[in-house]
């Protein structure tokens, strides 16, 4: 993709349905390992990739491996699901001058290192009209690594609309990932809403020095 493209696949959703969090069920230990891993490794492959690399050529063929922080089990948590149907589309901020519309899909609820949480979900209102990701939510969010270990303008995790009736989903932020202005500042780039901003440090996911 080239910069300055609307912010989609490269972006919003850089691993298509092989990365977007699904699973129903809590993972133990084990799994989640071997799950985190798997993204690590499409995550890499993806930044070697010519077609779908932030990176310039020369950083595509020296790149051996992202940073990751340890993965980290209790970073894996279950989250109450509260769908939103009462929202309405709005300009969400970027980098740049654009303004993509989202809609608030719902919030997740949880606990994290023994404090009450929640994050919201947003659906792009672009994508929703492209065969196949009709059903993908969009997850940006700040916590106190930013700047200290992680990148300073926040991070994504890409999730998948759940069956109707679903009140629980699992939300890894091991797979928590940069935007791709954090490698090219070419890229269009959502910042996560002030209400997406973590009052706790989420040192797991992918690491940066900016």
């Amino acid at each position: 993709m080239k910069p300055l493209l609307p912010f989609l696949l490269l972006a919003v959703l850089p691993g298509g349905p092989a990365r977007a969090q699904t699973a129903p069920i809590h993972l133990d230990s084990v799994a989640h390992q071997r799950s985190v891993l798997a993204f690590q490794q499409a995550l890499n492959a993806e930044f070697r990739n010519p077609k779908e690399s932030p990176l310039t050529p020369a950083e595509q063929q020296a790149l051996s491996s992202l940073p990751f922080y340890p993965t980290q089990y209790r970073y894996y948590v279950t989250a109450t699901f509260v769908r939103d149907s009462t929202s309405r589309p709005f300009a969400m901020a970027t980098s740049t001058v654009r303004r993509p519309t989202y809609r608030k899909y719902g919030e997740l609820r949880f606990v994290l290192n023994g404090q009450p949480q929640r994050l919201s979900v947003y659906q792009s209102q672009e994508l929703i009209k492209r065969p196949g990701l009709e059903d993908y939510l969009f997850l940006p969010f700040t916590d106190l690594t930013n700047g200290h270990g992680s990148y300073g303008g926040g991070r994504y995790i890409d999730l998948r609309i759940p069956p109707a009736g679903t009140t629980v989903m699992q939300l890894d932020f091991n797979k928590a990932y940069n935007p791709s202005c954090a490698y090219n500042h070419g890229y269009s780039c959502p910042v996560p809403p002030a209400e997406n901003r973590l009052a706790v440090a989420v040192p797991v996911g992918v690491q940066s020095t900016h």
